[in-house]
């Protein structure tokens, strides 16, 4: 056999071989973007956890102390005790001034 055809079987061969570990579906191309999807879904995964936490947090708050309902009626209902008087402050509205602006006599020409 001729020295340059056995040269490019060999070639054709080593590229059919690496196609499938770039390409294919395990292939080294789709694990780069699968741990890239990965890394994504922990960050969800850790902004949630820390939700859930502040959740389960409040839920026993709840569930525990009459002070964490009272608060949470007063904040979110402008509820008030029996017996109680509710002050509330109004900040006066700032309304725009206008000053009159000083009338200005154009230069004297020279």
């Amino acid at each position: 056999m001729n020295p340059r055809l056995i040269s490019l079987v060999l070639f054709a061969l080593l590229i059919l071989l690496q196609y499938p570990l770039w390409f294919g579906k395990g292939g080294l191309l789709r694990v780069s973007d699968l741990e890239g999807q990965l890394e994504q879904q922990k960050q969800v995964n850790e902004s949630l956890r820390l939700r859930n936490q502040q959740l389960e947090g409040d839920v026993r708050s709840l569930s525990e102390g009459v002070e964490a309902i009272e608060e949470r009626a007063r904040n979110d209902f402008g509820m008030i005790k029996k017996g109680e008087v509710f002050i509330q402050l109004i900040e006066p509205r700032s309304e725009p001034r206008i000053e009159p602006q000083a009338e200005s006599s154009p230069a004297p020409a020279q």
